[in-house]
């Protein structure tokens, strides 16, 4: 594909930001205050709460939310017996300010609700999950009456509906209908959370077992759609890569922020030859959001019952399938006709506001080269990214 075909314009809304952060500014100004909101962004704290009854699936549910199995090292406890008796934290694997609460069991017959949110330290959590594997009880609605009386969101998720649906099948072999038994089920959880005094609750029916089927994608766009938006984008990246629109929505996410990548690696070209090693960072992290380091791809593969080698097949990046080194040598990714093609492009976008860019010969080359090399990737590990995950499901239907 030549330069001309795989060109990257930036969009109307970066420019906006790239003005707004160059106006009244000098360049180095304007570099500074752009890495600390990489920075900010980056450390965006969102604390994730997750309670139920015993043996519910709740560490379970925090475990796949992570993108980990149950026998991992770094994996929340499991068992039928309650293993947690005070708030216990799981950070995510690679977004490490993402981070789950695994909190006590709820249900038993000493449970007030107004004194269990105390002892958890119920503040710190942005949002709670209620999990129930069988149906809403008493102890679920008080729960949610005192979460909600302080202000706090919180979600209904019907765990192991796979077991539910199974046992239906057992049961109705000829009249067997499982959309039919999925609105059922649905229905009667929020008639009785409704009856029991909680207005509009949302209920999700999961199967931790097969979270590409059910309410697992609808769950994450409603959390994202009602996240602010500084945490629903680190939310995003941390979410399982297991629906394409997800997938998406982390490419589009990602690609928001290269332009801050691209002027902090111009930056570095002013005072010295440019340092690579940001540029490595930032693509180290994609293939990591993605799914595509080897930890991610071999959990995937038990996940769907797959081979590592098969999945593997159908990645074409050659950066994907290698680790990215620290002395990469940005300019030889890309032929001098792109460089000269790109650098054109690029920096008349922007020599109105920021002419620095413009006017320095290598600033304006290593503005967009990293802008380029950076856009390219993304589009690559994204694609990437599909294919693998249809390679799963092509196996698993």
């Amino acid at each position: 594909m030549d330069s001309k075909q795989r060109t990257h314009i930036i969009s109307e809304n970066e420019l906006q930001e790239m003005r707004a952060a160059f106006e009244n500014e000098d360049f180095v100004e304007a570099a500074n205050r752009i890495k600390q909101s990489l920075v900010d962004l980056e450390h965006v704290p969102l604390n994730i709460a997750v309670t139920g009854q015993s043996g519910s699936g709740k560490s379970t549910f925090i475990n796949v939310m992570r993108g980990l199995e149950d026998e991992e090292e770094e994996a929340a406890k499991t068992g039928v017996v309650d293993t947690t008796n005070k708030p216990t934290l799981y950070p995510h694997p690679q977004q490490r300010n993402v981070r789950y609460w695994d909190l006590p069991g709820i249900g038993s017959a000493r449970f007030v609700a107004m004194d269990y949110v105390q002892i958890v330290n119920f503040s710190q959590y942005d949002f709670f999950f209620i999990i129930a594997s069988e149906r809403f009880k008493e102890c679920h609605i008080q729960l949610a009456q005192a979460i909600h009386s302080m202000g706090k969101k919180f979600y209904f998720v019907k765990s192991k509906i796979d077991s539910d649906l199974n046992a239906s099948r057992k049961q109705r072999r000829s009249s067997y209908n499982e959309e039919k038994i999925l609105r059922d089920i649905r229905d009667k959880c929020i008639k009785c959370l409704w009856e029991g005094g909680i207005e509009r609750p949302q209920v999700f029916l999961i199967s931790c077992l097969e979270l590409d089927k059910y309410d697992f994608y609808l769950m994450q766009k409603t959390l994202e759609s009602e996240l602010p938006a500084h945490k629903r984008h680190v939310f995003l990246l941390s979410m399982p890569n297991i629906y394409s629109q997800a997938l998406e929505k982390k490419k589009d996410a990602l690609r928001k922020q290269i332009w801050k990548w691209a002027c902090l690696y111009a930056f570095s070209s002013l005072t010295a030859k440019a340092d690579s090693t940001s540029l490595v960072k930032t693509m180290t992290e994609f293939k990591e959001a993605f799914g595509l380091d080897e930890k991610s791809l071999n959990n995937l593969a038990n996940t769907f019952g797959i081979d590592l080698s098969d999945l593997k097949s159908v990645i074409r990046s050659p950066l994907v399938h290698q680790e990215i080194i620290c002395d990469l040598d940005v300019n030889q990714q890309l032929s001098s006709q792109d460089i000269t093609a790109i650098t054109v492009m690029l920096t008349k976008y922007i020599t109105s506001f920021a002419p620095v860019i413009g006017n320095l010969a290598n600033t304006g080359i290593a503005f967009g080269t990293a802008y380029w090399m950076l856009c390219s990737f993304l589009k690559d590990v994204a694609d990437d990214a599909q294919r693998v995950l249809l390679k799963a499901l092509e196996n698993a239907a």
